[in-house]
């Protein structure tokens, strides 16, 4: 069940999923804030991808503005899949996190800047040691204003990764297609286990501000 696939299953062949949703806790472990919709008035959402999504979310939980953060699966064809679904490559879901924030306390371009700068944008279907297709990069966005934006900071940026000898980014920039939560223990991981496995890791190339399209 937990092969590690290092190219996208065709749609036709991914794992048929289930009508059942995943259970979600009602508050935030850390913050006590729902995980799931319907926010505060003004909360925007962004999902993103950055490997082993453990770490990636203790990134955003910590950031002033972020309201809530929850980790899931999306990016892929299975409805509604496990966790162990997911390790097998036969969903084409990546590991994501959700973050939910106050554009009036943190910026959109923020968000952009501490994603790209939280992990390596150039492995393909990998985080490190953490080898799949659900280990990729990825921003999934709610329009066209934010894809452009994202696809300018990722230009901004890779002009700076170019320069500290990194390669091409490979991270997927799209319209966000459906969010499945991951199971309730996934949720806030390392802050329910202080000691957990951590996979994150940036480039330590820093990412410009002033980079978001207006």
């Amino acid at each position: 069940m937990f092969g590690k696939k290092k190219a996208m299953i065709d749609p036709q062949a991914a794992l048929p999923g289930r009508t059942e949703t995943m259970d979600v806790p009602l508050a935030h472990f850390v913050n006590g804030h729902p995980l799931e919709s319907p926010f505060p008035d003004g909360i925007r959402t962004v999902v993103v991808a950055m490997g082993c999504f453990w770490g990636a979310e203790r990134i955003f939980w910590k950031l002033d503005g972020v309201y809530s953060t929850a980790v899931g699966y999306a990016g892929g064809y299975t409805p509604n899949p496990t966790y162990r679904e997911v390790c097998t490559g036969q969903t084409g879901h990546t590991e994501v996190v959700l973050v939910a924030y106050d554009p009036d306390q943190i910026s959109f371009e923020s968000i952009l800047k501490a994603f790209w700068e939280g992990h390596d944008p150039t492995q393909g279907m990998r985080q490190g040691n953490d080898v799949g297709t659900q280990y990729r990069s990825a921003v999934y966005v709610a329009d066209a204003g934010e894809l452009a934006m994202v696809e300018a900071s990722r230009d901004a940026y890779q002009a700076e990764l170019t320069a500290a000898g990194y390669g091409t980014i490979t991270t997927d920039i799209e319209i966000a297609g459906p969010f499945f939560y991951a199971e309730d223990y996934h949720q806030q991981y390392l802050a329910k286990n202080v000691n957990g496995y951590c996979g994150i890791g940036g480039t330590g190339v820093s990412c410009p501000t002033g980079l978001a399209a207006s």
